[in-house]
């Protein structure tokens, strides 16, 4: 092919008369300028559009239909995807920030490596220590076989073959330390990795079940929207960052200050100066490094992009998970389908856009660090031989042999000292890199830390409370930055009381479901609550329980010891089917009660469940119990839980639901018989009968607290009821009537009407 455009040229040479050296630059300019403008002009000005810090200015542009549509230039469809996950509240305000190198970042590291390493004397500390000691051992290691190595070729040079298989012998030895060394220092990278990953883990799981963090970070607060991505995989890739990072830090710096003195040393040796190499060399390294700096990419604002992305995609998985029942019943596998489907494509959008920025920015990088800093390598070399004024040997070869080793030596050295500034500046994206995931983590400890002093925050509420916030002002409820905050008073004391004074009902959205309650409950006056849904009846149990902060008024309640509540559907643990009923307590918890598996068998014959033992194979069976046992099996199972602890009140929500009426009444009246004062929310009458007193909401904000007289309201209810079918048979009644007539052939007037008829008539 190169022989054939040759001949083209030299033909159109000889017919144009024009010099076939200008042919051919002519047609280099114009393939380099064709390279620029289709293929490297185009990425360069992505990049600057992406790396602006200026909001892009819209312009417009004619769709198919020549309709003019306002859009934001270079948008793919990953940003699409983020700007969505951004209306959709899961990308919180202060992620939406790019991830950089900045006090802010350097502040939050400080305090991670707190964590990770609490004290000198710690065993991260030590392992630190022993990988430090491990990279200093690895660089003089480095020295000395580039210098046995220049002595190597120098008596191959004189064809000194016992020195050579000396120095030869020497290097095989030494290679036996080397490589144990090389591979300790990955060992003590993966080791420290895990250490810190463990101290880490430590501390956020702590912050997380403190306080009851869990549950209040995804109800009642909105900033974390995938805590258990962050304390995964954000935790994961922090510390194995962080280890390698440090190992990619130290090791070149080592490298370089000790290469450095070395060549200067080797240099001065030979006769020549060491200022001019090290000088190029420095500023060669500087300018390298202004022009990555310039045209590096957002890989901080990049990787915390994917990790959402990722987040959001894991938040679709769990919740298919969670609703499998309900989207299997309507059928709506493929809308879930497609959701799953965007968020993937989102991810790999976002993953292919990384890529593609490496790409350039490796390759120019590459190019700079490579074959510029081989060439300043040749220059730096070469001056110590050409201007050294010093023989250092006037030996046969006329100092051949100590150039020659001169040189391969500092070749070497170069070659390491160039390798250990190419990781200095390639570190660069990796620290960028580590901004994304310190955000990330550092932004969820100081979550869990405030939500669990009692601080939230919902965003996508707090951008919409100008609506709400003469509401909240006008029912006396403390705003502050645009949403209102808890001030109410809580106390607890184990007297037997549940006292409510002006404390009013507000959900985890800051809606009021009741202005202002005020009750007393004392021990042994059994609480009725009725309502219509969304009244606030499980909204009082969760307050009860300090699931829900008090915005305002006083809350006097016993401890959560002498508390005890049931929800509709309990939870079952992960363990055996004892520790279904002893939960949240553990088995050397129970022993330390002084309660056993035959006390055990009591509480199940009370709940009708003492077949239960039987049928799984004993106290020490495990299954998944949600899945093993019925919705009246799990039911009983939890009130079999309020007999185990036996607190001082107990809050059922709907909790008998799926139990038949009479089992129900038994286990209600051991309720009652083993002095637990129950606070209930039923809607089935069968349980009035248990209770004294009557909390009813209207669904409005009001409410009625009286006494339950059980024999009167069920007269009522029964006439009630009676009346209600009567009433409901009377359109039927006269749809017969008027069907007879037509068979009849009579006049479908209905006694009322003939009535009125007669009446006219006289």
């Amino acid at each position: 092919m190169p022989g054939v455009i040759s001949k083209h040229l030299t033909q159109l040479s000889s017919a144009t008369g024009i010099p076939e050296t200008s042919l051919h630059r002519a047609i280099c300019v114009a393939v380099v300028a064709l390279y620029y403008g289709k293929i490297v002009h185009p990425k360069l000005v992505s990049l600057m559009a992406r790396n602006s810090t200026l909001n892009p200015k819209r312009v417009t542009r004619k769709d198919l239909n020549d309709n003019k549509q306002d859009v934001l230039p270079e948008q793919d469809s990953t940003e699409a995807a983020i700007k969505n996950i951004e209306k959709l509240g899961l990308q919180k305000e202060n992620q939406k920030k790019n991830p950089t190198v900045n006090k802010a970042f350097l502040f939050q590291l400080q305090k991670l490596l707190k964590i990770m390493v609490p004290s000198v004397w710690s065993r991260e500390s030590g392992i630190l220590t022993s990988h430090t000691l491990t990279l200093i051992a690895r660089t003089f290691l480095s020295i000395y076989v580039a210098m046995l190595e220049g002595r190597m070729v120098k008596y191959i040079v004189r064809r000194d073959v016992r020195n050579f298989s000396f120095m030869l012998l020497r290097w095989l030895l030494v290679a036996l330390p080397a490589t144990f060394i090389n591979s300790m220092i990955r060992f003590l990278e993966s080791h420290l990795a895990m250490r810190f990953r463990t101290r880490l883990v430590r501390y956020a799981y702590k912050l997380y079940f403190d306080h009851q963090t869990y549950y209040r970070v995804s109800n009642l607060d909105g900033r974390l929207e995938n805590a258990d991505h962050c304390l995964t995989d954000d935790i994961t890739a922090f510390t194995s960052s962080v280890a390698h990072l440090y190992s990619h830090l130290t090791k070149p710096i080592l490298d370089l200050v000790l290469i450095t003195i070395s060549l200067y040393n080797i240099g001065k040796g030979m006769g020549g100066s060491g200022v001019p190499g090290p000088l190029l060399a420095a500023t060669v390294i500087f300018l390298t490094g202004q022009i990555l700096k310039a045209v590096s990419p957002k890989f901080g604002k990049l990787v915390a992009d994917e990790a959402n992305l990722k987040g959001y995609l894991r938040y679709i998985h769990s919740r298919i998970i969670a609703n499998a029942e309900e989207i299997a019943f309507y059928n709506g596998h493929k809308v879930e389908l497609n959701h799953l489907n965007r968020a993937y494509k989102a991810v790999c959008d976002q993953m292919i856009t990384i890529f593609s920025q490496r790409l350039w920015y490796i390759m120019l990088e590459q190019f700079l660090m490579k074959y510029v800093w081989s060439g300043t390598g040749m220059i730096m070399v070469s001056i110590p031989i050409i201007l050294g004024n010093k023989d250092p040997e006037s030996s046969k070869d006329g100092g051949v042999s100590a150039r020659t080793q001169y040189f391969t030596t500092a070749k070497n050295m170069l070659a390491s000292g160039a390798d250990a500034v190419e990781r200095l500046m390639t570190s660069y994206k990796e620290v960028v890199e580590l901004a994304g995931y310190t955000s990330r983590v550092g932004n969820m400890l100081d979550v869990f830390k405030e939500v669990g002093q009692g601080q939230y925050e919902k965003p996508s509420i707090k951008a919409n409370s100008k609506s709400g916030q003469r509401q909240w002002e006008t029912l006396r409820l403390t705003v502050k930055h645009g949403v209102p905050v808890a001030t109410g008073e809580l106390t607890e004391y184990s007297d037997g009381v549940i006292s409510l004074d002006d404390v009013p009902i507000v959900t985890p959205n800051y809606d009021v479901v009741v202005p202002s309650l005020s009750l007393k409950v004392v021990k042994g006056m059994h609480l009725l609550i009725t309502g219509p849904n969304g009244c606030g009846k499980s909204s009082l149990l969760r307050i009860l329980s300090g699931l829900w902060p008090v915005y305002r008024g006083k809350l006097h309640k016993p401890p959560a010891e002498d508390m005890f509540y049931i929800p509709q559907r309990p939870y079952m643990s992960i363990g055996s089917l004892r520790d279904q009923i002893i939960y949240p307590d553990t088995l050397e918890e129970m022993k330390n009660k002084k309660i056993t598996d035959k006390d055990l068998d009591k509480i199940l014959q009370q709940v009708h469940l003492a077949h239960i033992v039987r049928r799984e194979g004993g106290w020490d069976a495990t299954a998944d119990w949600k899945d093993v046992l019925s919705g009246g099996e799990k039911q009983r199972m939890g009130m079999a839980r309020l007999f185990y602890h036996k607190p001082q009140f107990a809050l059922l929500d709907e909790c008998t639901s799926a139990v038949s009426i009479d089992v129900e009444s038994q286990i209600y009246q051991a309720a009652k018989d083993a002095d637990i004062t129950l606070l209930t929310i039923t809607h089935r009458p069968s349980l009035w009968k248990f209770h004294t007193h009557l909390l009813q909401f209207d669904g409005e904000g009001k409410w009625t607290l009286e006494p339950l007289n059980t024999e009167t309201r069920l007269t009522l209810k029964e006439e009630k009821q009676r009346l209600e079918a009567q009433l409901s048979g009377i359109p039927r009644m006269q749809d017969r009537l008027k069907e007879l007539c037509v068979l009849l052939g009579e006049d479908s007037t209905t006694p009322d009407s003939q009535e009125a008829e007669m009446n006219s008539s006289d």
